[in-house]
């Protein structure tokens, strides 16, 4: 195996030293070529792309010539590492600056000026693994599909082999499992590696005791119960990585980190430290956002992360919308929320709300006060479930007149969040499912109120992407007559969150004499192609389809209305800031000639 090494004679006095980086402090733009290799190839592609050289004469580089000769005598160790990990075993690499070694230049006198670069790369053959083994290994492990004999013999493959074997092990209870040893044998005559790895998966063992470190406001006790760590079971790294997750959730924590101990404890048992910093205490924040159809909106909230000492969380907020928009009058919202994680065990937590709100929309009134208790089971971090017990009293104006009624609520909700983004979905699904069922106190019937949100997401390509998002909603409200039902639990649909392109809440039951009601059942369909420009700018087509009934199910009797258009989005790294502009393309005549949106974030 050949490869160039780097040195340069140290004799140099003060004089030559000071003159050595005046001289360092000229400018140069050199240009760079890489010979060799393919520049079609996978090969030539990865050696630039980690070169410091290449990363120093880009265009919108400016270095200095010390600056050059340090990145090309680092390259002849960064390039042998990458020629290792494509399975080239004998490389021979030559750097020159201007036709002078690069490895025998004095970083400490470099020349007054670098024009030309010159990496050449002779990668002789590729090597193949011959013969291969791993052992011992835990049951249903399963190895890279790279590491047998044939395939390409690469470091990363040797890497993620051991890694593997030793992750197979802790996750049966191993812990402490390691790499005893490994034998890498090159037959350069043949071009093969064998390779005979050992690994020593050690004692298997229990979880030890759970202490803290760190100087936290949350009461230690606390801190043990919402972590939630099997103390006595069979050691598990997804468990600890289930406790470190549980902790972080809360929001009580700037930083968590649960460390392993290095010694096993008595017994088998393997001690566990979490060490926790805590977040702020209180948080004040407050907004505001400017629609043309909703006109101003400005909100504000005040939360605190740990109201009892046990990382409970109580948020207040006020808000105050629609004002000077043209979405019906002003709407307004107080509301208090608490939350106490790991009330019944690690994974549900209890919460309890007040909300007192006012609505004033397009087409009914409402003044509303609810309240409500329940818990919220995380089953795992795509999944969540949720059962409250609520009392709702509520004053509303529609159509029908005035109504006035109270009822006793169960809401029950389950999520499922599969997507890879939420903000700037491209592949995934989300599902959430929701039904209240409801009974009157007073001024009302008994019944239930439902709604689904579907969306899925697919995206094609690699250059120039494009996504593909569906997105399909269903409601229906049993129970109730159209004329009794709760006003502000019927549907509507047009506006952002339902059909582009159709004014807001421009769709509802037609009683006639132009009279508008919600209707008992709703169905929404959204459809949108987002292709990729470039890494900042995207472009968007889509469609929309929104149904009201009067019926409780949807049977197809009610009307339809539907829009579509195209829209801009600018990738701001947490999210697409979003332009949308839609017209209307079928169902009752608004008189409304196109619609726009603007907002942070995908549609849907």
């Amino acid at each position: 195996m050949r490869n160039a090494s780097i040195g340069y004679r140290a004799r140099t006095g003060f004089a030559g030293l000071a003159l050595g980086l005046l001289m360092s402090t000229t400018l140069s733009a050199a240009d760079l070529t890489l010979r060799g290799v393919d520049p079609e190839s996978d090969l030539y592609a990865t050696l630039l792309g980690g070169s410091l050289l290449a990363e120093q004469t880009a265009d919108d580089a400016d270095p200095s010539t010390q600056e050059l000769v340090a990145a090309a005598q680092a390259d002849y160790g960064r390039l042998l590492a990458l020629l290792y990990d494509a399975g080239y075993f004998g490389p021979v690499i030559t750097i020159s600056l201007d036709g002078r070694d690069a490895a025998a230049i004095p970083p400490v006198q470099p020349p007054r000026s670098i024009d030309r670069a010159i990496i050449t790369v002779e990668t002789g053959p590729r090597f193949r693994f011959g013969r291969v083994g791993i052992g011992p290994t835990a049951p249903d492990t399963e190895l890279p599909e790279g590491f047998a004999t044939g395939q390409t013999a690469r470091l990363g493959v040797l890497k993620d082999t051991v890694a593997v074997g030793i992750d197979g092990w802790r996750a049966a209870g191993y812990a402490k499992a390691r790499l005893a040893g490994q034998d890498l044998t090159a037959r350069h005559d043949d071009q093969l590696i064998n390779a005979d790895i050992r690994l020593a998966p050690g004692k298997r063992l229990r979880f030890g005791p759970l202490t803290v470190k760190g100087d936290s406001k949350v009461r230690t006790e606390r801190i043990l119960a919402i972590a939630g760590l099997p103390t006595g079971e069979v050691f598990s790294p997804d468990e600890l990585r289930l406790a470190q997750a549980r902790l972080r959730r809360t929001g009580a924590f700037n930083a968590v980190a649960l460390i392993e101990a290095q010694q096993v404890g008595p017994g088998d048992t393997l001690p566990i430290t979490a060490q926790v910093a805590d977040a702020p205490q209180r948080r004040f924040g407050f907004g505001a956002e400017l629609s043309s159809l909703e006109g101003l909106t400005l909100s504000t909230f005040w939360m605190h992360r740990n109201l009892l000492g046990g990382a409970e969380r109580l948020r207040l907020e006020a808000e105050a919308g629609g004002i000077g928009g043209n979405s019906g009058g002003e709407d307004y919202r107080l509301s208090a929320r608490f939350e106490r994680p790991a009330t019944f065990n690690e994974d549900t937590n209890f919460y309890a709300l007040a909300k007192l709100e006012q609505l004033d929309e397009v087409n009914f009134f409402s003044r509303q006060f609810d309240i409500e208790a329940g818990i919220e089971r995380i089953a795992n971090e795509n999944r969540t479930y949720r059962l409250g017990l609520g009392l709702r009293t509520a004053e509303t104006e529609d159509a029908f007149g005035i109504n006035r009624y109270t009822l006793l609520t169960l809401p029950l909700e389950a999520e499922f969040d599969y997507r890879d983004v939420a903000l700037d979905t491209t592949d995934g699904y989300y599902l959430k499912v929701s039904a209240t069922p409801f009974v009157a106190v007073d001024g009302a019937d008994n019944g239930m109120r439902s709604f689904v949100d579907a969306r899925a997401y697919r995206t094609f390509g690699t250059e120039r992407p494009v996504t593909l998002a569906l997105r399909g909603q269903l409601g229906s409200v049993i129970g109730p007559a159209l004329n009794e039902a709760p006003a502000d639990y019927l549907f509507y649909s047009g506006g952002g969150g339902t059909v582009r392109g159709q004014p807001y809440q421009a769709l509802g039951v037609d009683l006639g004499g132009g009279n508008v009601a919600g209707g008992r059942s709703f169905v929404g369909l959204q459809a949108e192609a987002r292709l990729a420009v470039n890494d900042t700018i995207g472009v968007v087509g889509f469609a929309d389809l929104g149904y009201i009934g009067s019926e409780e199910i949807f049977d197809g009797s009610g009307e339809w209305h539907s829009g579509a258009g195209l829209g801009l989005r600018y990738d701001t790294g947490i999210g697409p800031i979003r332009l949308d502009v839609a017209v209307p393309t079928s169902g009752p005549d608004t008189g409304e000639n196109f619609q726009v949106y603007i907002g942070i974030g995908q549609a849907f």
